[in-house]
């Protein structure tokens, strides 16, 4: 039977906490720190969404939508057998090789595709122009401006060692190439709420990141009526009317899933980490947190 860590905070409240705290991966939720990072840059004057990037025919906008017109490494059997084999990670450059990632799938743009390797893109894109390695830049544009702390980026299994990883008792960090970040549930979900909440990121812009491209629903065994993906955010629609913005990130032993929801009652955002559970009971679980959130705050007021 899964068991689930939950986090809630409403209305900027943090209200609960995953009941050991322990460190725990991120996984593809730490796509929307890169794309806060990215986005900083783009606040700052130093990238624009919309300009051609010269590692190729796509845009920063496209990259972080998922519109580039990538493959993902997660199609190669070699990938998924090597990881599972507890091998050393390829180099970036070996991978890329592998995957034929400079043969487009499709015109940037036009159609869609979830793509990790867009994400290395953007990972190697920010190291460029900050100078800086990413954990740093994370550190000092994201994490530190919106008052969070213990997020760090793990790069080889022995900055696992006090990280809950479910089943996969071997994992190598270095097989997420964008970068995987560990830290607390309640750090996922004040980092989200903060991120969206709060002025790290000027209103047009906060706007544009929320700016889904509508992928079709309702899906089989999650909780999406409408699913969708935005900048760095996946964005969906549930039951009961509501729109959550936040990602869902899952590896080898668990997922993680953190999402934000808007209404008339206020805000709730809820990261809830499940061992050895499945993407659609994980955020099931969270779906569920916020909607009673939000039902108990409006039952409060009247």
């Amino acid at each position: 039977m899964s068991a689930f860590s939950n986090s809630l905070v409403i209305n900027g409240q943090l209200l609960t906490t995953a009941p050991s705290e322990q460190i725990v991966p991120w996984w593809s939720f730490g796509k929307t720190l890169l794309a806060a990072t990215a986005l900083t840059l783009v606040r700052d004057g130093l990238l624009r969404l919309h300009e051609v990037l010269p590692a190729g025919a796509f845009t920063l906008r496209q990259l972080l939508r998922h519109e580039a017109g990538l493959a993902d490494y997660g199609e190669l059997a070699d990938y998924h057998a090597a990881v599972a084999r507890g091998d050393e990670p390829w180099s970036a450059d070996e991978m890329l090789e592998r995957l034929e990632a400079t043969r487009l799938r499709y015109q940037p743009g036009v159609g869609w595709g979830y793509s990790n390797v867009g994400y290395l893109y953007i990972r190697q894109l920010i190291e460029a122009v900050t100078g800086e390695p990413l954990e740093n830049a994370i550190e000092q544009r994201v994490i530190q401006p919106l008052g969070v702390s213990g997020v760090r980026l793990a790069r080889a299994p022995a900055d696992l060692h006090d990280v809950d990883m479910g089943s996969a008792a071997v994992y190598h960090p270095g097989w997420v190439y964008h970068g995987l970040l560990v830290g607390r549930v309640s750090d996922a979900a004040l980092l989200l709420d903060r991120l969206l909440g709060t002025g790290l990121l000027p209103e047009p812009l906060l706007v544009e990141m929320q700016t889904r491209r509508v992928l079709g629903g309702p899906l089989a065994g999650r909780p999406w009526v409408v699913a969708g993906y935005a900048l760095g955010l996946m964005q969906g629609d549930v039951a009961g009317g509501l729109t959550l913005s936040g990602h869902t990130g899952c590896g080898p032993g668990s997922v993680i899933a953190a999402y934000r929801c808007t209404s008339d009652a206020g805000t709730a955002t809820c990261a809830v980490f499940g061992k050895d559970a499945g993407e659609g009971d994980v955020e099931a679980e969270m779906v569920t947190s916020i909607s009673h959130a939000l039902a108990s705050v409006r039952h409060a007021i009247k």
